[in-house]
Order: C-alpha cells, then sequence, then structure tokens
C-alpha cells in the first residue's frame, strides 16, 4: 500500500472519556510485575508435553520421571527438562527417594486453569469421558 492510499486510524479526542472508571479498573488491576508472573506461567503451560505431563500428574498423583515418560509418550531427557520449566514455574514440586525423584503438583490451581481450559475448548466431557 502506497501512502496515497493510507487510512487514518481512529483517535479519541480527549485522553480519558471515564475517568471514575479509568481511575476503579486501575486500582484493581494487577501491577506490572504480577501480569508478567502470570503471562510466564500461561508461557510454561504453552506446550503439549507439559500439558500432558500436568494432565498425567493431575490423574495419576505422584509419578517418577519414567512413569511420567510411559504415560505422555516422551522421552525421560524430554519429561526431565519440562519437569525442570514445571518445577521453576512453582506449578511441580518434587521429593528424592533414593535414587528415584517423584513429582507432583504444587497445588490445585493448575486442575482450575486445566478444566477452565478444557471447558473453553468444548473438550472436557470427551476428555473425562477417556475418549
Amino acid at each position: 500500500m502506497n501512502t496515497d492510499q493510507a487510512v487514518a486510524l481512529e483517535q479519541c479526542d480527549v485522553v480519558c472519556v471515564e475517568p471514575d472508571k479509568v481511575a476503579a479498573l486501575l486500582a484493581r488491576l494487577p501491577n506490572e510485575g504480577a501480569a508478567h508472573e502470570l503471562a510466564e506461567t500461561f508461557r510454561i503451560l504453552a506446550d503439549p508435553g507439559r500439558v500432558r505431563l500436568i494432565l498425567a500428574l493431575l490423574e495419576g498423583g505422584e509419578l517418577c520421571v519414567c512413569d511420567l515418560a510411559a504415560v505422555t509418550g516422551l522421552s525421560q531427557t524430554a519429561v526431565s527438562h519440562n519437569l525442570r520449566l514445571l518445577r521453576s514455574g512453582r506449578i511441580v514440586r518434587y521429593r528424592r527417594s533414593g535414587r528415584n525423584v517423584f513429582y507432583t503438583l504444587d497445588d490445585a490451581h493448575v486442575r482450575l486453569l486445566l478444566d477452565l481450559g478444557l471447558q473453553h475448548l468444548g473438550h472436557a466431557e470427551r476428555f473425562s469421558s477417556g475418549a
């Protein structure tokens, strides 16, 4: 598109149309640091392999790396790498037992996130029926 065909962008004539509403929203919105942490959580969750790992931990409870690899179809190396990312995001925690490391979800909030995501996709019924 050349400059002769450029379309003017819509702009507000005033800085703020509803200052009371804007002030109330600013008071309720999380600060920039919290927004960054939330975005980082969603970035960590935005991988199908990690989602499968979380779903396996949701359904199976505490599992070791080799069992998680068997359930998800990922290699043990990929499982370990993804669990390290999930651990850094405070989504899973671990405990050692001899040479084995067992993983579990850090808290129940992840279940809420995934349940809402599945409902949003309309797949909650299909997932729960095992299809």
